[in-house]
């Protein structure tokens, strides 16, 4: 019998694959949906699942086939199917056993359009004069509900088509069922706000008013894609439209969009003249599963303390990925949630497309006017998780079966919407080939349009290109002024006098690297009113002082103390620097980063992934690295500049003085990429030094501190040392006890202020010279910094090597509290006085 279910299956999806082109007379249609209906009853692989047929059909022949074509299921499925069909709209109710199971989910009793009016009256505080604004929808906005959720199922259903015909790959996850949802988004939703969604974000971009033809031509991997192919399914943007994801990691887009309401504040606080009607708000798409994630609770909290225009949109399909939610989480109704924060919610059922745009409708204006708020939207996912990630059914093939049958929205608004509101069979056919011309289009815009080229993706590696002079980048017209104007005159005196008093501590070289990047951040938020500032403890300045003075001076808005999550404040300054923001993070600890790999993953790539439509301005900075004795214990000692060195599109310096850190924080906040600035973390007020004000350093060079001289390379006995952070105070004491062991023996010491791009011209430059390497590395010899470098070096300075790479690493235990144990892990100066000497004696 599978192999039957197969054979119907696979008839089925060639079938559905010509039928767009290629008309075919009504009695054949029927008979391939009943094969369809036949096979999809337990018979069938998985595949057959993913195609709903109604959109290729008139509604009348999808009732006829869908009652008539039960006689022909298998025997063994006939039972359930005559029992779920039994009535016109039958319940759950109808098969305790799978209720006992917990496996299966009906409609939601009671849910209409009376009771939700309630809801909005109690939670929301709106009145009955508020409310009577909703209580009716038009004929012609009905219609446009409708065309879009043709236009949907249309354009899902070709998608799956190409899939199968090889010309979409990779993850796709497709929208079948829950067209209630772009259908409200067409409705309510305007070009101006913001939207973020997740990877199923086909249709939510369709009902945004981006191209159809774009967005198939991206699914396609051509060039004329909304992300000229370098997105995919999973990464659907476009600028025009303020369509921001299309995201893959499940639930990152929240403070993502959190992010991007802040930025409508701030363009508000920056320009309120200009911005007196301004009325956006930012939405962002949440499954159910996916705001059982902790970040849901830290973007409520956010959002509520803040008062953000945003609204959360949870999509209630009943799973997460394939698992029955229930299954897995304690409580189901998200739009509860927010009751914690004083964010009201509410649910609808999806399935009613006129209740769904109703209280969209209420909800949205409420967030237009007041703040956030929660709209959780009842519905059915037809399709498994993603045609590349086969369905697990769990049980719930006979819930899917009386999903597509009786909580369709398309066939729901055919039978019971429409004839209500006078909407004939001739206006539905009308919106139906509307869609239809719309996706063949798309497709044929799609087939026609040629590959990217090769080169594109080394483009789109960085915004800047890594030798950019930063001197030369000009501020935002009138930003001086902008920022006098904006911020309170006395704190922003008080600043001034602050910076004024660092600078003279520079004169006289007594500036320390914390308040050398306090100086550096100070001058370009004065310089720059788009920039902002994120950090734990900001009030009291953080650990170094680094945010000193930010929230004082320029205001809680764009100086944020932030609750202790990395991954929540790094996500929400990615989505300000998504939307002309340049945000600024502070990092107590570097290691404390780890708790946001995945936004800084996500800003790494998302100028490439976008196509280059969105530039990523955004700098990372804090103290880390692992020095001798450091005793600060295992996890404040990983090396996360290592972790974070794979992650393609960061900029990744260090600095290890004062002055490298001033000059290397202005270019970096300069810079329209994603950078992330390492400084020692063992060192932030002991060096003390001066800084090249009012200079930027480039972002792309290491720097000789010190040249063997002629007669040590003449003699061989020259050394080239590479080394950053903590390394460079351990060097330089290594090079006064090789002084004093053997002043014939020298080195030319390299500190590496660009981790990536890595500067290979000036060490391929010194080893012209000494043709012997050492590098003294604070990461594991396993994955470390020194690792790549040193394979760097062997594949393009091979010739210039006399000797092997001298790799002085960290140990691939971690590291201890306890020095007598930590030397055995953590290299200092002797071990490079050691490996100093054994190199010149041919030792390695």
């Amino acid at each position: 019998m599978r192999s039957l279910g197969r054979i119907a299956a696979s008839s089925f999806l060639l079938f559905a694959s010509l039928v767009l082109l290629h008309p075919i007379p009504a009695a054949a249609m029927r008979l391939s949906v009943s094969l369809a209906v036949w096979a999809s009853a337990g018979l069938a692989t998985t595949t057959t699942a993913f195609l709903n047929p109604s959109s290729l059909l008139s509604s009348s022949t999808i009732r006829s086939s869908r009652r008539s074509s039960l006689t022909m299921q298998a025997p063994a499925a006939a039972a359930t199917a005559a029992r779920v069909t039994a009535t016109d709209r039958p319940t759950y109710n109808e098969d305790p056993e799978a209720m006992a199971r917990g496996q299966m989910r009906p409609r939601p009793e009671g849910l209409n359009w009376e009771r939700v009016r309630g809801d909005l009256a109690s939670a929301f505080g709106l009145t009955e004069k508020e409310l009577s604004k909703y209580d009716s929808v038009k004929k012609e906005d009905l219609l446009k509900a409708y065309t879009t959720m043709e236009l949907s199922r249309q354009f899902e259903n070709a998608c799956n088509q190409a899939y199968m015909q090889g010309k979409i790959r990779g993850f796709m996850h497709l929208d079948n069922g829950q067209e209630s949802i772009p259908a409200l988004v067409a409705d309510t939703i305007r070009e101006g706000d913001i939207k973020h969604s997740y990877y199923r974000e086909h249709t939510h971009a369709l009902a945004s008013g981006v191209s159809a033809d774009k967005i198939m031509a991206e699914l396609f991997a051509k060039v004329d894609g909304t992300c000229k192919g370098a997105g995919g399914s999973m990464h659907i943007y476009d600028t025009t439209k303020n369509f921001q994801g299309g995201w893959a990691l499940v639930s990152e887009q929240l403070p993502y969009a959190v992010g991007a309401a802040r930025s409508i504040l701030l363009d508000r606080q920056l320009d309120p003249e200009g911005t007196k009607t301004d009325d956006r708000i930012t939405i962002v798409f949440i499954g159910e599963g996916g705001a059982q994630n902790g970040r849901m609770a830290e973007c409520l909290n956010a959002a509520a303390k803040e008062g953000l225009p945003i609204l959360f949109l949870v999509i209630d399909n009943g799973r997460a990925i394939n698992t029955f939610t229930p299954d897995v989480a304690q409580n189901s109704d998200v739009f509860k949630a927010g009751q914690h924060y004083g964010i009201p919610g509410v649910k609808v059922d999806g399935q009613n497309v006129a209740d769904t745009l109703k209280t969209g409708r209420a909800v949205v204006d409420y967030v237009r006017e007041k703040g956030p708020a929660i709209l959780q939207i009842h519905t059915y996912r037809f399709t498994g998780h993603s045609p590349a990630d086969p369905e697990h059914e769990r049980g719930r093939k006979e819930e899917k079966r009386w999903a597509r049958a009786e909580a369709d929205p398309i066939v729901i608004f055919e039978e019971v919407t429409a004839p209500g509101n006078k909407i004939s069979e001739d206006d539905l056919e009308k919106c139906r080939a509307e869609a239809k011309a719309t996706v063949k289009k798309a497709v044929e815009f799609a087939d026609a349009s040629p590959p990217p080229p090769a080169g594109l993706a080394k483009e789109l590696e960085y915004p800047d290109v890594p030798n950019t002079d930063y001197n030369l980048r000009a501020p935002p017209k009138d930003g001086e002024a902008i920022t006098k104007k904006t911020v309170d005159g006395v704190a922003l005196a008080a600043c001034k006098e602050y910076i004024t008093l660092l600078r003279g501590n520079s004169e006289k070289n007594l500036l320390t690297i914390g308040d050398a990047v306090n100086l550096a951040i100070l001058e370009e938020m004065v310089r720059d009113p788009t920039t902002t500032i994120h950090a734990e403890d900001l009030q009291a300045g953080s650990s170094y002082n680094i945010p000193k003075l930010t929230q004082q001076t320029f205001g809680k808005l764009r100086a944020a103390d932030e609750i202790i999550d990395e991954g929540h404040f790094i996500g929400k300054a990615l989505g300000e620097a998504m939307n002309g923001y340049r945000p600024i993070v502070e990092l107590m600890n570097t290691n404390f980063g780890i708790y946001g790999l995945a936004e800084i993953s996500s800003a790494g790539n998302t100028y490439a992934t976008t196509g280059g439509q969105f530039l990523m301005p955004m700098t990372i900075i804090g103290a880390g690295g692992t020095a001798p004795n450091q005793a600060l214990g295992a996890e404040h000692s990983q090396p996360f500049h290592a972790y974070v060195m794979g992650i393609p599109g960061l900029k990744i310096c260090t600095a290890a003085s004062p002055y490298a850190a001033y000059g290397l924080t202005k270019s970096m906040i300069r810079d329209n990429g994603p950078g992330i600035l390492f400084l020692p973390v063992k060192l932030m007020k002991e060096i003390k030094g001066n800084a090249p004000l009012d200079q930027c350093l480039p972002l792309n060079k290491a720097i000789a501190l010190s040249a063997a001289s002629d007669e040590a390379v003449r003699a061989g006995k020259a050394v080239t040392v590479l080394t950053y952070l903590h390394g460079v105070k351990e060097s330089q004491i290594a090079m006064a006890a090789i002084q004093e062991r053997d002043p014939t023996v020298e080195i030319d010491l390299i500190e590496l202020r660009s981790l990536k791009p890595l500067d290979m011209e000036t060490i391929r430059a010194s080893l012209s010279r000494t043709h012997k390497l050492a590098i003294l590395d604070e990461s594991t010899s396993s994955g470390g910094v020194g690792a790549t470098i040193s394979a760097l070096v062997s594949e393009q300075c091979y010739d210039e090597l006399d000797a092997p790479v001298k790799r002085l690493c960290m140990d691939d235990a971690p590291v201890p509290y306890a020095s007598s144990m930590e030397k055995a892990v953590v290299k200092r100066s002797t071990d490079l006085v050691e490996a100093v000497f054994d190199l010149v004696a041919g030792r390695v």
